[in-house]
C-alpha cells in the first residue's frame, strides 16, 4: 500500500509538471499582454520600463526556470495585475469554491442516490423512464443558460433570492444571508451533476440487485428499504465513488462559468479575470491549485476502493 501511495505522488508530480509547462507556454505565447502593461494611456517608455520590472522581457524558457524555482520554495509570484501574492489571491478565493462544491456535492447525493436506488428496483417501469428523461434533460442544459433562467425567475421576477454575490453589501456577515446567496449556483451546479450521480448509482444498483445473496436477503423477509440501501447500495458504492471521484473536477471546472454568472467571488471568477488580464502568475497559480485537488481526490478515491472491497490490494 505504501508502495503505492509514493507511487501515485510521485505519478501527480510528474502531472503537475506536464500541465504546468503546457500552460505556462500556452498563456505567455499567446497575443497580447498583461492588462497592466497594455494600458493605452500610458506612454511607451512607461510600458516599457514596466515589462522590464516584471520581468516579461526575459526569454519564456528563462521566465518559466524562475516561476519553478519559486514555486519549488512555496512561492507562487505575484499577480502582475494587483502586485499581490499569489498564495494570498488563492487563500481568499479557494474557501468560497470549496464551500459552494461542498455544498453542490452534498446536496446532490443526497438527491441522486436515493434516486438512482429507486430507479434499479422499479426499472422498467414509467418511474425509471422518468428519472432516466430527466437526467438526460439535465446532461443536455448548459450550465450559463441554466444560471440564467434561474437568476430572471427567482430574482427578477419573483425576488425571492438575491441575484449575485456572496453576502448581501452593507450587512452584518449570517449564515441565513450566505445560504440565499448559495441557493441558485448550488441548485445550478447540482442539476448538472445529478444526472451522472443517477445513471451510475441506478447502473451500479442493477448489476447488484439480481444477485444471490439479495434474493436471499429478500427471501428472509426483511424490509426492502433496508435490502436495497444497506445491503445493496453497499456492494454497489465502488462504481458510484469512481464517479464522485470525477465528478469533484468537474464541480470545479463547472463552477468556472457558475461563479461568474452569480458573481460569487471564488477560484473560478479569479480564473476568467485572471485570462481576460494575462496575469500569467494567477493563472499558473489556479491551473495548480485545480491540478492539486484533481490528483489528490483520485489518489483518495483509489485508497477508498480497497477499504469498501477488502479484496483489492495494492501491491
Amino acid at each position: 500500500m505504501s508502495r503505492f501511495i509514493v507511487l501515485r505522488i510521485c505519478q501527480g508530480f510528474l502531472t503537475l509538471f506536464l500541465v504546468s509547462v503546457l500552460t505556462f507556454f500556452l498563456i505567455n505565447l499567446a497575443p497580447g499582454g498583461p492588462s497592466a502593461i497594455m494600458n493605452f494611456e500610458s506612454t511607451e517608455q512607461q510600458r516599457e520600463a514596466l515589462t522590464k520590472q516584471l520581468g516579461l522581457d526575459k526569454p519564456v524558457v528563462m521566465r518559466y526556470a524562475e516561476w519553478l524555482g519559486g514555486v519549488v520554495q512555496g512561492d507562487l509570484g505575484r499577480s502582475l495585475d494587483s502586485q499581490q501574492p499569489v498564495s494570498k489571491l488563492l487563500s481568499e478565493r479557494f474557501p468560497n469554491t470549496v464551500l459552494l462544491s461542498a455544498a453542490t456535492l452534498i446536496f446532490t447525493l443526497i438527491i441522486g442516490i436515493p434516486l438512482g436506488v429507486l430507479a434499479a428496483v422499479k426499472r422498467g417501469s414509467w418511474l425509471d423512464r422518468a428519472i432516466t428523461f430527466m437526467s438526460t434533460v439535465g446532461m443536455a442544459i448548459p450550465e450559463f443558460w441554466l444560471g440564467i433562467l434561474l437568476i430572471i425567475i427567482f430574482a427578477v421576477a419573483y425576488h425571492i433570492l438575491p441575484p449575485s454575490g456572496m453576502v448581501t453589501a452593507g450587512n452584518v456577515f449570517a449564515w441565513g444571508d450566505l445560504f440565499k446567496h448559495m441557493i441558485m449556483p448550488m441548485l445550478t451546479l447540482s442539476i448538472l451533476m445529478l444526472p451522472n450521480i443517477v445513471r451510475f448509482t441506478r447502473s451500479a444498483m442493477v448489476d447488484v440487485i439480481d444477485l444471490d445473496f439479495i434474493r436471499t436477503a429478500r427471501a428472509k423477509g426483511l424490509k426492502s428499504f433496508r435490502v436495497f440501501f444497506k445491503h445493496a447500495l453497499r456492494n454497489a458504492l465502488i462504481p458510484i465513488v469512481a464517479i464522485i471521484g470525477l465528478i469533484i473536477p468537474i464541480l470545479l471546472g463547472g463552477s468556472v462559468v457558475v461563479e461568474n454568472v452569480f458573481g460569487w467571488p471564488g477560484m473560478g471568477r479569479l480564473a476568467v479575470q485572471a485570462a481576460t488580464n494575462r496575469d500569467y502568475t494567477v493563472v499558473m497559480g489556479v491551473t495548480m491549485m485545480v491540478g492539486t485537488i484533481v490528483i489528490i481526490t483520485n489518489i483518495v478515491t483509489d485508497l477508498l476502493y480497497s477499504v469498501l472491497d477488502p479484496r483489492i490490494r495494492y501491491e
